[in-house]
């Protein structure tokens, strides 16, 4: 799972094995260590009716409801997103997505992304 923060957006690809993780396990983590401190973020079902996320200091936790993720990993949906309000005149741009593979010369390894739907042949 990639982690992408820019600004008031956060966007998270998964590969096709992480997709179908979490539509078993309802939930996916992962964890960059820093010494004696992790930096974690997670991906976790709700039954709740809109995608949100939460910051605990030193986790991002993104819910997203169970019922988007049901069929996810054999339908053509590319993603869900949803814009999360924080404050009065703020709020967070979600993004949770397939990964696709790249169309350009990338060295890391691809092999459990999704066929990029832009390929020409």
């Amino acid at each position: 799972m990639k982690l992408r923060i820019k600004g008031n957006s956060i966007r998270l690809r998964l590969s096709k094995p992480e997709v179908e993780k979490l539509a078993v396990a309802n939930y996916l983590e992962e964890r960059t260590p820093f010494g004696n401190n992790s930096f974690r973020y997670a991906l976790q079902t709700t039954d709740a009716a809109e995608i949100s996320a939460d910051f605990d200091g030193s986790k991002i936790t993104v819910f997203i409801p169970e019922i988007f993720i049901k069929d996810w990993a054999v339908n053509d949906v590319v993603g869900f997103n949803a814009a999360m309000h924080v404050s009065d005149t703020e709020s967070i741009f979600i993004l949770v997505e397939k990964d696709f593979k790249c169309l350009d010369e990338a060295t890391e390894d691809q092999s459990n992304n999704y066929e990029n739907p832009n390929k020409t042949c």
